[in-house]
């Protein structure tokens, strides 16, 4: 069974609700975007994130050219996963990791406001001290690309590795 277009989980008794994904991804630092690479084949690299909870949409920063650039010019569908560090139930030895998929189409941030506030929300995530994320905005903020992806479908999913 499909919903709007996409797959319906097969192992619906370990889904996350939308609320337990909105919390993966709020809470984790990083996670693998996944575009139609050169030649046909998928290119999938680890990047830091920050996730618009009012929105649900997602933000990332990136140099203005490379393979991953080209790919999404090319086609904006693309694909994010963010797995969080797992857990073990007590007597157990099997890691339980939490995952979440979105499906959705990126675009490059073209307003120069737009840019400087998706840096500065990513900054504050990453940096300590609130004065060295204006500090580094002044400095190379002008050099950074922004991108943005909305979502066409979340999902999430709750795996015992045994």
């Amino acid at each position: 069974m499909e919903q709007n277009g996409f797959r319906a989980m097969r192992r619906f008794r370990q889904q996350l609700t939308t609320e337990q994904c909105a919390q993966v991804l709020s809470s984790q630092p990083r996670g693998v975007l996944a575009v139609a690479g050169d030649g046909g084949y998928p290119y999938a690299l680890p990047l830091d994130f920050f996730y618009d909870a009012q929105s649900g949409n997602l933000w990332f920063h990136c140099a203005r050219q490379g393979h991953k650039l080209d790919a999404i010019r090319r086609c904006d569908k693309v694909s994010f996963c963010v797995m969080d560090e797992g857990f073990r139930r007590d007597g157990e030895w099997a890691l339980n990791i939490r995952s979440v998929i979105v499906f959705g189409r990126i675009r490059v941030v073209e307003d120069a406001a737009r840019r400087e506030e998706i840096l500065r929300c990513l900054g504050r995530k990453y940096y300590p001290n609130p004065d060295d994320v204006e500090a580094e905005i002044r400095k190379d903020g002008s050099r950074a690309l922004c991108l943005e992806l909305v979502p066409d479908h979340v999902s999430g999913k709750l795996v015992n590795e045994s």
